[in-house]
Order: C-alpha cells, then sequence, then structure tokens
C-alpha cells in the first residue's frame, strides 16, 4: 500500500468538507503570484503549498533531488525523475501535512511562507505539452456518433472493437483553466447549400475527457506494453477538447478532424497522480472480440472517476448538463499507450493522452452537446428556462471530476472556460 493513501491519514492543515485536495490526494501543479514567479505546488484543502520553499529549505532533504526542480515553469524536468521518484515526494509530503508531524506544523515561520491560500495565487499550464493524442475510446460516445451520422444499425466501424483508435492534435493549443476561447472560423457546408461557406461555427461543442501525462522518454523503435504503461503515465487531467461540429462534418472525411478542434483545447491545473487514484480502480467493459495479444489487459485498469459538466450563460446560473464516469472507457489508459507504441513510436515527458468523450449508457450522461441534443434535435434546458442546442457566446462550460471511497474524496478541481466572439 502507498503510505500517502491512508484513508486514515488527518492533515493539521484545515481541508473543508467536500474538498477535492484531501491530504490522500496531494496533486501537482505550477502557479505564481503576486510576488512569486512561476514555482511548482501541492494543494492541500484550500491552500498550494510551494515546493520551491520546501526544497531550499530541507524539508525534503535524503530524496535526491536536484537543485531547482521545482523552480520552474512547468512540472516536465520533474516528472522526468520518474513515477517512483515522484511516489517518493508525494509520501513525504504526506507526512509532513499529518496532524501528528510538528516538522512543518511547529515551524512557524515556515508554514507561513510555504502554505498559501489559493485564492491568492494563479494557477498555470501545469505541463510542457510536447505531444497530443486524441483517443475515442468510449463506445457509447461512438456508437451515438455513428448512429447520428452513418448507420444507427452499423454505428461502429469494423476496426472500433480492434484497436484504440485516435488521432494526433495540436499541442500548442492547449491551455489552463480559466483561459477564454474566441469562437473559431472555417468551412462550412450548409445542408441547403451545393458549396461551403467562411462563416464562424454555429454548432460549438464541449467534449467531456479525461488525459494522461507520460513522465518517461523511450527511444524510437521501443513499444510500451500493457504492464508497462503503469511505471510511465504519472497521473491525470481533466480535458475539454471544444470542438466546432458544423466544420468537423465538412472537413473530416478523408483523415479526420483538423481546424474543428485545433483552435482549442482546456485542461484542469493540477495533475492529480495515477499513486492517488489507486484506490479507485475498477474493472472495465468487457471486450469482446478478444483483443490481439498486445492489448489484452488484465486486473483492474479503469477508474471509477465521477464526471460532470456544467454550462452557465454569461447573465444566468450554472446548470449540470450531464453526469457521466470513467470507468465506462472501453480502452482502457494501458491500452491506449500500448497501441500507440506498439509500431515503436517514441514517447516523451509531457505527452498528453486525452480519453476521447466520455458518455455513458443513458442520455443524461452523454458527454457532449452534440449527443445531449442529438444534434440539435433536442435542446437542453437550463435551470433559468433557457435552451441550448450549441454553445453560444459569452457561455462557461465547468467540467468537474472526483472519485469518492472509504470516506475519502479525491478531486481534480475544476476544468473551465468562456466562449468569447469571433475575431
Amino acid at each position: 500500500m502507498i503510505s500517502a493513501n491512508d484513508p486514515k491519514l488527518k492533515s493539521w492543515v484545515e481541508v473543508p468538507a467536500g474538498s477535492d485536495f484531501p491530504i490522500q490526494n496531494l496533486p501537482f501543479g505550477i502557479f505564481k503570484t503576486k510576488y512569486l514567479s512561476p514555482v511548482a505546488g501541492v494543494a492541500i484543502g484550500n491552500h498550494v503549498l510551494d515546493l520551491v520553499y520546501l526544497h531550499e529549505h530541507g524539508f525534503l532533504d535524503g530524496l535526491g533531488l536536484t537543485p531547482g526542480i521545482f523552480n520552474q515553469n512547468n512540472l516536465n524536468g520533474f516528472l522526468a525523475l520518474g513515477r517512483k521518484k515522484g511516489r517518493d515526494v508525494r509520501n513525504r509530503i504526506s507526512e509532513l501535512l499529518r496532524h501528528d508531524n510538528d516538522e512543518l506544523k511547529g515551524h512557524v515561520a515556515a508554514r507561513e511562507i510555504a502554505l498559501i491560500p489559493m485564492r491568492e495565487v494563479q494557477m498555470l499550464m501545469p505541463v510542457r505539452v510536447t505531444n497530443y493524442t486524441d483517443f475515442y475510446s468510449s463506445e457509447e460516445h461512438a456508437t451515438n456518433v455513428g448512429a447520428m451520422f452513418r448507420d444507427p444499425k452499423n454505428a461502429l466501424l469494423p476496426n472500433w472493437k480492434h484497436l484504440p483508435v485516435a488521432y494526433h492534435g495540436r499541442a500548442s493549443s492547449i491551455v489552463v483553466s480559466g483561459t477564454s476561447i474566441h469562437r473559431p472560423k472555417g468551412q462550412i457546408k450548409l445542408p441547403d447549400s451545393d458549396s461551403p461557406v467562411f462563416a464562424p461555427t454555429r454548432k460549438l461543442d464541449f467534449e467531456l475527457e479525461m488525459a494522461f501525462i507520460t513522465c518517461t522518454e523511450t527511444k524510437l523503435g521501443k513499444s510500451v506494453s500493457v504492464d508497462e504503461a503503469d511505471d510511465t503515465i504519472f497521473g491525470m487531467v481533466l480535458f475539454n477538447d471544444w470542438s466546432a461540429r458544423d466544420i468537423q462534418q465538412w472537413e473530416y472525411v478523408p483523415l479526420g478532424p483538423f481546424l474543428s478542434k485545433n483552435f482549442g483545447s482546456t485542461i484542469s491545473p493540477w495533475v492529480v497522480t495515477l499513486d492517488a487514484l489507486e484506490p479507485f480502480r475498477v474493472e472495465g467493459p468487457g471486450q469482446n472480440p478478444e483483443v490481439l495479444p498486445y492489448l489484452r489487459s488484465a486486473g483492474l485498469r479503469n477508474f471509477d472517476i465521477q464526471l460532470e459538466a456544467a454550462l452557465k450563460p454569461a447573465d444566468g446560473e450554472e446548470t449540470t448538463i450531464c453526469r457521466s464516469n470513467t470507468k465506462y472507457l472501453y480502452w482502457n489508459i494501458n491500452q491506449q499507450l500500448a497501441h500507440h507504441t506498439v509500431n515503436g513510436c517514441n514517447i516523451q515527458v509531457g505527452d498528453l493522452y486525452a480519453s476521447g468523450t466520455i458518455s455513458g449508457p443513458t442520455p443524461d450522461s452523454f458527454g457532449s452537446l452534440l449527443e445531449l441534443t442529438w444534434n440539435g434535435s433536442k435542446p437542453v434546458t437550463l435551470s433559468d428556462g433557457s435552451k441550448r442546442i450549441f454553445i453560444e457566446d459569452g457561455d462557461t462550460v465547468v467540467l468537474r471530476g472526483h472519485a469518492e471511497k472509504d470516506g475519502v474524496r479525491i478531486g481534480f478541481g475544476e476544468c473551465r472556460g468562456t466562449i468569447l466572439p469571433a475575431v
């Protein structure tokens, strides 16, 4: 058992009921304040623990950390030390924060400097995303889209249950929660027209996803097996892959999404470690037909993470419009990485791999407006009585996620973005 995961642990730092960040979580992120340039930190309750201060003042001695490892504007250098080193650091931070440990608690000056209220910090991109791949791993989502645009009787393409389908996305336009996104423009083919027009998208959508981040580099030609993937993945974040459905429908044949996706994707700022998620592993859906040997995955490879998406109009209240769960994913993260590298594709520290939209088996668990409104035929009613088919200018979409078991709640914070008019 990982010591930092002990459900009996309590912290001397106050952790409000229902917080995403109890002592059993301790996710890593990058933050700055009015007085601090970007540095690494850990979330605990409503505070951020400054890892640069802890490291420079001896609280992390004995862990073999290189000088300045946390004094960076991204976590890539720390991630490159590997999952085991991340576990050692997290376990040590857990010790420092335990209610019966006075090392930091009893050092008043250190405590006041190192522990910063979240209201005083600005969260930044946690990693420098080197490469970005977007999978298509939810059977329910793939079936819904296939039924909508192809043939309801043959919604899944022949390859879908044999391999984790994916495409390479744009890393440079991934932004941290709180960053606004301008409505994208592109070519749209209207139903009653023979030729496309150039215009802002009329069908802007969100996608409720999760993503994992790798902490290892491999050489070109080497593959990562399903079993090796656990040591290659550092942690996970929430992910909103904004989508322009009308641009997508016109452009995606034959090579897949392009301008409909690369204008922006939003991630949550805290990287929740795979270690913190270990207690929430569950079996995934049964896979039939049996997959090829390199994709066979025994044991508990999925995670029971409750997800939700909310929509808030510019001058209105927030309305939760769907609830889903990571456990519905047909292809788990180990299989995703194994397939990604089976051809010898090399991976890098900071690579981000998104799940694709995570939809569940019921209409209220569909993870996009495309599905919730069935391509605009069934508008969603918000709490103020207004309706949405797709996202309007001024709307804010907020994704949230947490896992809960044995009285412990491990959350991801918010993944929030507001849509601005096209420019």
